[in-house]
């Protein structure tokens, strides 16, 4: 060992040793929450929004209505199409 850990107290070390045992619970907290079901769902739906605003938004804030008419007819051929097959089954 250097002269550096030779020369630390007792108290010094276990200073140190209970400083790494906080930062490794709050480590283990910190995962814990990220992991959680509904963090990780709430994570997902705010990317989902966030994705959607760019998509029909412009940076400055105004609808993209070429975009959103798109959607917009996209959304009424699945309907459509969904309809057409319950006709049909």
């Amino acid at each position: 060992m250097s002269d550096n850990h030779s020369s630390k107290s007792v108290e010094q070390i276990e200073a140190e040793i209970a400083a790494a045992r906080d930062r490794l619970a709050d480590t283990v907290d910190e995962l814990h929450t990220r992991t959680a079901p509904q963090e990780i769902a709430r994570r997902q739906v705010a990317s989902a929004k966030a994705k959607f605003m760019n998509a029909t938004h412009t940076p400055s804030g105004e609808v993209r209505t070429e975009r959103v008419g798109a959607l917009a007819a996209a959304a009424v051929a699945l309907i459509g199409l969904g309809v057409a097959r319950r006709r049909r089954g």
